[in-house]
């Protein structure tokens, strides 16, 4: 696939390890910020007056306000630009979880923003969506190439070298896809727990019905964000008598502090992937991300 992948400098590193990867030509969206808080974007045209036909902008969508505005300046610059066919690559994708309204008035995020992004690109590639109650990622985003990639077979590999005889326990029904897709690449036992959410902070938890003493117990999940539902499940575990417990997300957003209070409920080792930089990182999405891009068919001429 002969094309220009454009990303931003905050995310320079994980575009240059997707370029590698896909044997792309990478290039950097300068991005001028002022004092109002409004921002001028200036593509790179390398001394031409145009843009290839093929190009992928790379773009993570944690903490996503203000991108959505970069991806919507961007996007309709390439297109301007000569871009004929345009590919966000989104490693996270936001505002998946509101997929209905829950009290009226509620804006139901998942289509307004899935719609937006569908007018800017023609393609989306994206890994471990939230997505509860629809069947596909072209529900909520309706493009001919929406394509929802799965992390937790790249997690089993790190858990199987870290880990003997693991547990793979799902803190919530929720996780349940994610559970079954790590325990499968390597015949893992696996559970998932019960979960009633007072409030973003205020959870409670119900251990499944397995015997967990003297375990090495996993908890995966595709995201942490407070971190509440982890820790509460891995103090619930540690009093159960797993003698370990480590947990293994596709995205660490670790908001505030979400991660010392995972540490604080026992558990030993977090592992994340690269689709949000992070500390914890400790396996590459790159080549997953490659592959479904070289899967895109090129535009017609």
């Amino acid at each position: 696939m002969e094309a220009l992948l454009l990303h931003f400098d905050d995310e320079a590193d994980a575009a240059r390890r997707l370029a590698q990867a896909g044997g792309l030509q990478a290039a950097c969206i300068e991005r001028h910020r002022f004092p109002d808080g409004e921002l001028r974007l200036r593509l790179p045209l390398s001394g031409a007056d145009r843009l290839p036909a093929q190009v992928v902008v790379f773009r993570g969508l944690e903490r996503p306000n203000e991108k959505l505005v970069e991806l919507l300046l961007a996007a309709q610059t390439a297109r301007s630009l000569g871009a004929a066919q345009l590919t966000l690559v989104a490693p996270y994708l936001a505002y998946m979880r509101q997929d209905m309204a829950f009290r009226d008035g509620e804006a139901v995020s998942q289509r307004i923003v899935g719609g937006f992004l569908a007018s800017l690109f023609d393609a989306l590639i994206t890994v471990d969506p939230h997505l509860h109650r629809i069947a596909s990622l072209a529900e909520a985003v309706p493009l001919p190439h929406a394509i929802a990639l799965s992390a937790a077979p790249l997690l089993a590999e790190v858990i199987a070298r870290h880990c003997t005889r693991p547990m793979l326990i799902g803190p919530d029904a929720e996780s349940a896809q994610w559970v079954e897709a790590a325990a499968k690449a390597h015949g893992f036992e696996h559970a998932v727990c019960s979960k009633r959410r007072h409030g973003d902070h205020d959870v409670d938890i119900e251990l499944p019905a397995v015997d967990v003493r003297g375990r090495a117990v996993v908890l995966l999940d595709d995201v942490a964000s407070s971190g509440r539902t982890l820790a509460r499940a891995a103090t619930l575990l540690r009093a159960a008598g797993a003698t370990s417990v480590d947990v293994a997300v596709t995205h660490g957003l670790f908001a505030e502090d979400a991660l010392p209070g995972i540490l604080c409920a026992g558990v030993g080792r977090v592992w994340s992937t690269d689709c949000i930089a992070h500390p914890t990182n400790a396996v590459s999405v790159a080549p997953l991300l490659a592959a479904a891009l070289r899967s895109i068919p090129a535009p017609r001429r």
